[in-house]
């Protein structure tokens, strides 16, 4: 072990967190409709299923591109060669076009400011090493995506310090939580040198208010600190309010070439609104110079490969597709999402109201058996062991309240989520019937003690009515 590094043989990873250990439990016993019909149903998992259709629908209208030719010629000498790892023009000014069409065209975004990494765990990580040292830390919501335990911190160092939010308004970032945080990294002696915040959050499936908004610009203005918006689930906006970019408040507030302006950042990727995340796209945005070009040179430990950028500069630039896609996508999350609430809701289960993403933020507090995340725990486990639903639960979000849980929805077909749901309503109607049981048992134990003091109490006064005669 002596001549492995501390990095090799430490244990700050994250694997031991619920989230992680219920995917292990999962490829352990992987449900198949007909190889393992009782099997576990991966709910953990935030993938868009689907559309896969669509995208191999324009795959098979576009053979050139997948084959990789152009006007009818090979061009598979020049992917393979080597590539600047600035990435290819042609596919930086379609994921930028790409991006400005999600938001609705109401900003607009230079290729030059992009930076491509191989993902959004990449490019998080990436902003961390550019713009923060070991022992520095980042404000982060919660609940927040668990991956963040390991994205930001492992290789860093930096660290992360909760923004505590709640229930009573929806988990909505305030101006008291977030002062609470940076004080509470100043009693800890950190450093704080950003905020970090998922729009649309994951796991939460909300869009950020514009008030939430203005008040994380208003308070990295105060501080004079960064803000990185991670906006990997802006095209899953599926109903309103409509997603508000971070960009699209600067611009409104006429912040650009500020000094602020230079420390917003966002991240993006391919994975969630196209459903690419084996492609390995994703993107930093950033309007200060020397962010981009640090983050450029340390992109050439993690590039997307040319052949991948060539094939989506292909997609993304045919825009009579990428309108069908983004608006028969959002139909088909939007639907998906009313079937797993209308099964949550049949098994007497509610969830956060939401409008984007490809999860919901379900309420099973009423379920546990006391309000602790021991609790929760033991829940999370007789879901995942005795129900074979591979749900996330809340405290491996970090979330301060016991008996939330994230559900995804996407990453399956609808008779997959129709077993899901009920599987569940049988065990929410199994713990009613064993509740009901013991309550019954309770109350006859009530009523016998009832019965055999009134009888003491009547025995009593007949021997003192007897005596007093």
């Amino acid at each position: 072990m002596g001549l492995l590094s501390r990095k090799a043989t430490c244990n700050s990873h994250g694997q031991d967190s619920s989230y992680f250990l219920g995917w292990q439990e999962y490829e352990r016993n992987p449900y198949d409709e007909v190889e393992n019909p009782q099997g576990i149903i991966q709910m953990g998992l935030a993938e868009n299923q689907l559309s896969f259709d669509l995208l191999e629908s324009w795959l098979a209208k576009n053979p050139d591109a997948a084959s990789f030719r152009r006007d009818g010629q090979s061009i598979f000498k020049e992917l393979a060669l080597f590539q600047d790892y600035h990435g290819l023009p042609a596919f930086k000014n379609a994921l930028v076009d790409f991006m400005s069409e999600i938001r609705g065209n109401k900003v607009k975004f230079d290729p030059s400011h992009v930076v491509l990494t191989a993902g959004a765990t990449s490019a998080n990580e990436t902003l961390m090493f550019c713009l923060a040292e070991q022992g520095d830390a980042f404000l982060l919501p919660t609940p927040y995506y668990p991956g963040f335990d390991r994205d930001l911190k492992w290789r860093t160092g930096v660290e992360i310090v909760p923004i505590q939010c709640t229930s009573s308004n929806r988990f909505q970032i305030t101006a008291a939580a977030l002062e609470e945080a940076y004080q509470e990294a100043q009693r800890k002696n950190l450093r704080v040198k950003g905020v970090l915040v998922t729009n649309p959050s994951n796991p939460l499936g909300t869009t950020m208010t514009r008030d939430e908004l203005d008040l994380l610009v208003n308070f990295i203005t105060d501080k004079e600190i960064h803000l990185i918006s991670d906006e990997i689930y802006s095209g899953t906006v599926f109903s309103s309010p409509a997603f508000v970019s971070i960009m699209e408040v600067l611009k409104d507030r006429n912040l650009g070439k500020t000094e602020v302006w230079e420390r917003v950042h966002i991240v993006y990727s391919l994975s969630k609104d196209l459903g690419l995340p084996g492609f390995r796209v994703g993107a930093i945005y950033s309007n200060d110079p020397i962010v981009v070009a640090a983050a450029t040179k340390m992109s050439s430990f993690g590039l997307v490969s040319s052949q991948t950028q060539y094939l989506l500069s292909a997609m993304l630039s045919d825009k009579k597709f990428t309108k069908e896609y983004i608006a028969k996508n959002h139909k088909r999350l939007q639907k998906q999402r009313s079937k797993l609430v209308a099964g949550l809701g049949k098994a007497g289960i509610g969830c956060l109201e939401s409008n984007a993403g490809l999860f919901c933020w379900v309420d099973m507090r009423h379920l546990l058996s006391s309000d602790t995340f021991e609790a929760e725990m033991e829940l999370w486990k007789r879901i995942v062991y005795d129900v074979k639903l591979n749900i996330s639960p809340g405290s491996s979000c970090h979330c301060s309240e016991p008996g939330w849980f994230r559900v995804c929805f996407a990453n399956m077909p609808e008779d997959t989520l129709k077993l899901a749901m009920q599987r569940l309503k049988s065990f929410v109607g199994s713990i009613a019937v064993n509740d009901r049981s013991h309550q019954e048992l309770k109350n006859s134990r009530r009523k016998f003690r009832t019965k055999w003091v009134f009888r003491l109490s009547f025995q009593s006064f007949h021997d003192r009515e007897q005596d007093e005669r």
